[in-house]
């Protein structure tokens, strides 16, 4: 079974969590549309080479870090909000409780169905110093034709160190490659998340490569991607969690209307989900068409509070990130 890239638990008091990274760095505060990019150096070649099957096996899940210190700043009117803390990243994920609520039609399970999203939905391969991951991805429209849509943790790590050998499998199901891999060659997320690790920025928007010259979305199709779109609306999550009773092999959803963030320590989306580690960075879809598998990408799955593991939270995707797609449709 996949070792997977977390969603990350996040405890509601500020503390201090040890971990084989050490503290956090700080860095200023960039302003809250700001876009750190990264451009990867090697060719794509190499990268799809470096995925052998048994690398992709044996991806690990990442490492703890310390957080001593609680930061605070304030974005801006039209994007996350107020960021009241820097919460402890702790990895890993519980089992979800099993009552409903909020009128969400399912918390977690298989995608049985045909339509788009079984081709523009896919896993994302990784390494960061050393360790390979996995995570979630989607394709989104782009003028490139090269676009897809994940979490900044699955691009960069919370002490600003850039992914290599990253890959994105579209259509992943056991082990299958149905539309091949496509490696990245352009990375980019929001200025928050690079600098601060902070929550409300959790996005990354990556530039993949052609493979035998064609573009992904040209290959699988890709889903729109719509921004200050409104608040608790219904939403369908995406994804290949590997935790707990799920293995990672298999296209995952859950669907409700998202709330806010119960502990206000984010100006997030929550979706009652049980999806677990591997579903970080799938993609939400809005006016979602169950029939077409086709919808709009308003967040992605990025992570869970310790003391809530019913609830998956996603950052809202406001002025910073749209900023950060006009870049990277046109890199």
């Amino acid at each position: 079974m996949f070792k997977s890239a977390p969603i990350a638990l996040v405890t509601p008091a500020i503390g201090a969590v040890l971990g084989a990274l050490g503290p956090a760095t700080n860095h200023p505060a960039p302003g809250v549309t700001a876009v750190t990019d990264h451009v990867i150096a090697s060719g794509p070649s190499t990268t799809l080479r470096y995925w052998t099957a048994e690398r992709m096996r044996r991806a690990l899940i990442p490492p703890r870090r310390q957080r001593s210190n609680p930061m605070t700043g304030m974005s801006g009117p039209d994007d996350a909000g107020q960021d009241t803390g820097a919460p402890v990243m702790i990895p890993g994920s519980a089992p979800a409780p099993q009552s409903s609520r909020r009128g969400v039609e399912t918390p977690g399970a298989p995608w049985t169905s045909r339509g788009a999203v079984r081709a523009t939905t896919g896993k994302v391969f990784f390494t960061i110093n050393g360790a390979d991951y996995v995570c979630s991805a989607g394709t989104v429209a782009s003028a490139n034709h090269d676009l897809v849509v994940t979490a900044g943790h699955c691009a960069q790590d919370a002490t600003g160190t850039w992914a290599r050998n990253w890959i994105y499998v579209p259509g992943y199901d056991q082990g299958r490659r149905p539309y091949g891999a496509f490696a990245a060659r352009h990375l980019f997320v929001p200025g928050r998340w690079s600098a601060r690790g902070d929550e409300n920025y959790d996005v990354a928007l990556v530039v993949l490569a052609t493979t035998g010259g064609r573009h992904v979305t040209d290959v699988v199709g890709a889903q729109g991607i719509a921004f200050d779109q409104p608040r608790g609306s219904l939403v369908y999550g995406f994804g290949y969690p590997a935790g707990g009773r799920y293995d990672g092999e298999h296209l995952t959803y859950c669907s409700g209307k998202t709330y806010p963030d119960s502990h206000k320590i984010t100006h997030d989306e929550g979706l009652r989900c049980d999806m677990t580690e591997g579903s970080s960075g799938g993609p939400w879809l809005t006016r979602f068409d169950a029939g077409t598998g086709t919808g709009v990408v308003t967040s992605v799955s990025s992570f869970k509070y310790a003391d809530d593991p019913a609830t998956m939270y996603g950052p809202y995707f406001g002025n910073a990130v749209r900023r950060m797609y006009a870049r990277a449709q046109g890199a």
